[in-house]
C-alpha cells in the first residue's frame, strides 16, 4: 500500500511516478539565493541563525535577525559579524539586526518563538505539547500580522508543537502551499544516532525512514524495503524518548533539533533537496521526506508494509484530531 492512500483530499496529488508524488503550488527556490528573517533569539532561534549562517551560504543572501527584545537582535548581528573565514571575507551570508514591525520583509520567515517552555525538572507528559495552548496564540498572531502585511513568502515553523503550530498558522489564513514544519529532521537524526550505537539496528542508515509529528505518534521505520516492525517499535521508543534522556542530564535537548531539524532541513529544503519536513496533507500536516521541485513539491511514495502502514495510518488520523 502506498503513502498517499491514507490522505484526505488526494486530489492534490498530481503527476509523478509510482514511487514520487507531487503536491502542486509549491515554489521552487533552487539556484536562487533567499532573504530568511528567524523570529525570535532564544536557544533555537540562535542556534539555528548560527547554523544557518555557517551552511546555507549558496541558498542564503541575507538572514535578519528579529527578537521582541532588540539587544538579542543587536547581540546576535555584533557576534555573528564577526564569523570569517581568514583569506573570504563574504564567505557567509550577509546578517542584519531586523525591527519586529519588518520581520515579514523576506522571502522565507522562520518561526522559532516560544511560550512556557518547561524548565529541567518540571516536565509533565509530553513536554512539547504541553506548549500547544499558549505558542499556537502566538504563531496565530504572526500568520494574521502576515496576512496584513502582505507577506507572500514562507512560513516555516520550527517551535514546539511544530506540526500543531503549522495548523494554527493555517486555520489564521495562511495559504496550506506556503507552510512547512521543521521538526522531524532531528528525529530521523536521532535515529540513526541509536542505529550506529548498535549494530541490530544499522539497517536504517540505509534503509530507513521518518514519518509523522515531531514527538509522541512518530513512526519510525528501520526498512521501507525489509520492514521489521520489533526493531522498529524500539527504534521508535529510543528516538520519541531521547529528549528525556537530555533533560536527565540537566539540560534543555535545544541543540540538535535547531540544527537537524531546523537549519540543516531549512538549507536543503532551499537547494530543493530530499529532506525531513511537514507539509499539509488532508486534515494535518504531516512529515516525511520530500522536496521542492519545478511542478511542486515531491514526497517519497513507495509501496510499503502492511504494518508499517497501519502504524502510520493510526499516527496521521491522531494527528488530524489534535
Amino acid at each position: 500500500m502506498r503513502l498517499t492512500s491514507i490522505f484526505e483530499n488526494t486530489e492534490l496529488l498530481t503527476g509523478g511516478s509510482d514511487d514520487i508524488a507531487c503536491v502542486s503550488g509549491y515554489k521552487s527556490y533552487a539556484g536562487k539565493k533567499v532573504k530568511l528573517n528567524v523570529l525570535a533569539l532564544g536557544d533555537v532561534g540562535s542556534t539555528l541563525a548560527m547554523a544557518l549562517m555557517l551552511r546555507g551560504a549558496d541558498a542564503i543572501e541575507k538572514i535578519g535577525l528579529c527578537d521582541i527584545n532588540p539587544v538579542w537582535a543587536a547581540r546576535f548581528e555584533f557576534e555573528f559579524g564577526q564569523f570569517s573565514m581568514p583569506t573570504d571575507y563574504h564567505a557567509f551570508p550577509e546578517v542584519c539586526a531586523v525591527a519586529p514591525e519588518d520581520v515579514f520583509d523576506c522571502d522565507v520567515f522562520v518561526f522559532c518563538a516560544a511560550l512556557g517552555v518547561p524548565k529541567v525538572g518540571e516536565e509533565q507528559g509530553d513536554v512539547r505539547m504541553m506548549q500547544l495552548q499558549r505558542n499556537v496564540k502566538l504563531v496565530q498572531s504572526y500568520a494574521e500580522r502576515s496576512l496584513k502585511d502582505g507577506f507572500e513568502g514562507e512560513f516555516f515553523v520550527v517551535s514546539d508543537p511544530v506540526d500543531p503550530l503549522c495548523k494554527g498558522a493555517l486555520d489564521a489564513g495562511v495559504p496550506r502551499n506556503r507552510i512547512q514544519g521543521f521538526g522531524l529532521g532531528v528525529m530521523n537524526a536521532r535515529a540513526a544516532y541509536f542505529a550506529k550505537k548498535d549494530p541490530s539496528l544499522a539497517q536504517y542508515l540505509t534503509e530507513g525512514r521518518a514519518y509523522g509529528p515531531h514527538g509522541s505518534g512518530l513512526v519510525i521505520a528501520d526498512s521501507i524495503t525489509n520492514y521489521n516492525h520489533e526493531k522498529s517499535l524500539e527504534l521508535s521508543k529510543l528516538t520519541i524518548t531521547a529528549n528525556l534522556k537530555m533533560r536527565e542530564m540537566g539540560f534543555k535537548p535545544y541543540i540538535a533539533p535547531a540544527v537537524s531539524s531546523g537549519a540543516l532541513s531549512i538549507i536543503e529544503n532551499l537547494r530543493g533537496n530530499w529532506h525531513y519536513s511537514s507539509a499539509c496533507f488532508g486534515g494535518a500536516f504531516w512529515g516525511m521526506k520530500n522536496r521542492r521541485a519545478a511542478g511542486g513539491l515531491e514526497i517519497e511514495n513507495p509501496d510499503l508494509d502492511e504494518k508499517l502502514m497501519d502504524r502510520i495510518r493510526t499516527s496521521y488520523e491522531e494527528l488530524k484530531n489534535i
